[in-house]
């Protein structure tokens, strides 16, 4: 049996989070409601009458897909390559759509996806382009 190359699987699951989290943030913008307001209302301001949640909801799903389904010029560039940065801008991601009410299923995805790339973080494994195994280094195993 093969080896599973788990930030491949893990690059599928945020891809899913990301247009997930575009579709709420679009749909925030014509129901807008936080998902903590059975708590309380303070946070009602972050969606209305100004979408500034949604906006960035926006933002940030955009940017997830196109760093997970990379164009060539962002495809094998450091920025693409970096699983350490994965690790610290998806949690600002996970942070938007869990405030979000329609964003909460991308939200739980996000923590799914970045607990599979801090194991393959773990594993030492590295990000080649899409749908590519990594080269072997010579000399392991």
């Amino acid at each position: 049996m093969g080896k599973l190359i788990k930030n491949h699987w893990a690059r599928l699951i945020v891809l899913t989070a990301s247009v997930y989290q575009v579709a709420a943030s679009i749909e925030g913008f014509f129901w807008p409601k936080i998902f903590w307001d059975f708590l309380t209302k303070n946070l009602d301001m972050a969606v209305k009458p100004v979408p500034a949640l949604q906006i960035i909801n926006l933002l940030l799903g955009i940017i997830g897909i196109a760093w997970e389904w990379p164009l060539k010029f962002i495809a094998g560039s450091m920025f693409h390559r970096s699983i350490e940065a994965r690790l610290v801008v998806y949690p600002l991601s996970i942070l938007a759509a869990l405030l979000l009410y329609q964003g909460t299923n991308a939200g739980l995805y996000y923590i799914i996806g970045v607990v599979v790339y801090f194991w393959a973080y773990s594993d030492g494994e590295v990000v080649c382009e899409p749908w590519k195994l990594p080269e072997r280094v010579r000399g392991a195993r």
